[in-house]
């Protein structure tokens, strides 16, 4: 079985409307928090910018939360804008969609996969693995990392997910003999 692996390059853009320019991209740059105390309450947002205008705005990671609930090690986290626990919140789904942004992976994620030898031993079985839920169609990865058109792919591959529905979850495949 060959292993495949979908690796995050950088992190990936939002689609979120800006409310100066009204462009819909930003980045979160380096990623930067922002934490707000407000008595014992504490407020932490998720410093984003408009790639287009370069105006700044919040995404609320945790509002009016009080303050001996955190976790020590997230809460010093937080205030050093630690690089992976900006990326584990950009790609939390639930702040997502409660700041009604989406995330755009264009460009920001590879495919590492050893080179397959298609004319040697058949079938050839390949385990896909994400270490980040990179949504990709799995019909455009396979053609890709096998160096195949996507009819030949729909043609020599056996799949239990459905190759044109975008997934972000491991899957494993089939490549069959031509002909």
């Amino acid at each position: 079985m060959l292993p495949w692996v979908v690796r995050r390059t950088r992190l990936p853009l939002l689609s979120l409307r800006c409310v100066d320019c009204r462009s819909g991209s930003a980045t979160v740059g380096e990623g930067r928090f922002r934490v707000n105390a407000n008595g014992k309450l504490l407020d932490v947002w998720l410093l984003v910018r408009c790639l287009s205008c370069d105006r700044t705005a919040k995404l609320t990671v945790h509002e009016r939360v009080p303050a001996g609930s955190f976790d020590p090690a997230e809460l010093h986290g937080y205030r050093v804008n630690d690089p992976d626990l900006v990326a584990s919140r950009l790609l939390d789904p639930l702040l997502a969609r409660r700041n009604r942004f989406t995330l755009d992976w264009t460009g920001a994620w590879r495919l590492d996969a050893p080179s397959a030898r298609l004319d040697e031993a058949w079938p050839v079985k390949v385990e896909v693995v994400f270490e980040d839920p990179v949504p990709v169609r799995p019909e455009r990865l396979i053609a890709s990392g096998l160096g195949l058109s996507r009819n030949e792919v729909r043609r020599r591959v056996k799949c239990d997910i459905p190759l044109r529905r975008r997934t972000s979850a491991g899957f494993a495949f089939t490549v069959m003999a031509a002909g």
